[in-house]
């Protein structure tokens, strides 16, 4: 299902010289349209991929994972400033989704071991405000909840490794006709989880009517069957073949003969 058809920049935004307002790619682009479930934002540091995906997470308020509210982040204030310039446009808003950057999800996961623990440190105090059946409502109530979380996400997402916790993120939060932004998802992925991954995309745009944009630099990732790849390396930005991309050659270039490149190191 593709919720967000596409995004354009109005014109007044092209008299503004600073940050993100500079960038080549925001300079040169009129209109970003989404023809497939799973849009690739693909190109070399710099090139301003992870600048849309937060500038497109502010603009249609999504919640962040980990991090600060998308309207209180001052990390994302160029993004919300650079929003204000797009419309986006919709076959339907779900108003379900996330936006996740790689590097909040570690504040996600101390965050829910925080909760947990004050849960329990709630259930505790009520043993001496309480007796009885009034104990067991009050304790009921705040280990009902705590157990919730632990449904959701295991019993710790610190005691995992980051793979792990990261696909048990996204096994808790994923729901069907979602919209997710996610840049560089694949950062604490081992290749096996990347394939994990891969097959939980599957799952949500086959089953679950959902749409997913993210950034990444992992060629396992970009070869999901039927994504739209788009290329930041090049402007204005157009859909580019798996098999052109240099991440793709020369990881495989690698691979078949690593002493080739090593020895010129």
């Amino acid at each position: 299902m593709i919720h967000l058809k596409a995004v354009h920049l109005k014109s007044s935004l092209r008299q503004k010289d600073s940050y993100p307002f500079n960038l080549r790619l925001i300079r040169e682009l009129d209109r970003l349209e989404f023809n497939s479930p799973v849009t690739f934002f693909v190109g070399e540091n710099g090139s301003g991929k992870s600048t849309l995906i937060e500038t497109i997470a502010a603009g249609v308020s999504l919640p962040v994972i980990g991090g600060e509210r998308i309207e209180n982040d001052i990390t994302l204030k160029p993004a919300r400033e650079l929003s204000r310039h797009f419309r986006f446009v919709w076959t339907k808003n779900p108003h379900k989704g996330f936006f996740l950057r790689a590097e909040d999800f570690f504040r996600f996961a101390r965050k829910m071991t925080e909760l947990k623990q004050e849960m329990e440190d709630t259930a505790s105090e009520f043993e001496g405000k309480f007796a009885g059946y009034g104990l067991q409502l009050a304790r009921g109530a705040v280990m009902g909840q705590k157990a919730g979380l632990v449904e959701r996400y295991g019993e710790d997402l610190n005691a995992n490794s980051h793979g792990e916790s990261f696909l048990t993120l996204f096994q808790g939060r994923f729901v069907p006709g979602g919209l997710y932004l996610m840049d560089e998802p694949e950062a604490p992925l081992s290749p096996l989880r990347q394939l994990s991954l891969i097959s939980l995309l599957k799952e949500m745009t086959q089953e679950g009517d959902s749409q997913f944009i993210i950034a990444t630099h992992s060629p396992i990732l970009m070869a999901f069957p039927g994504a739209t790849i788009l290329s930041f390396d090049k402007c204005p930005l157009e859909p580019v073949d798996y098999n052109s991309l240099e991440h793709v050659s020369l990881t495989r270039d690698f691979l078949a003969n690593p002493e080739n490149f090593l020895r010129h190191l």
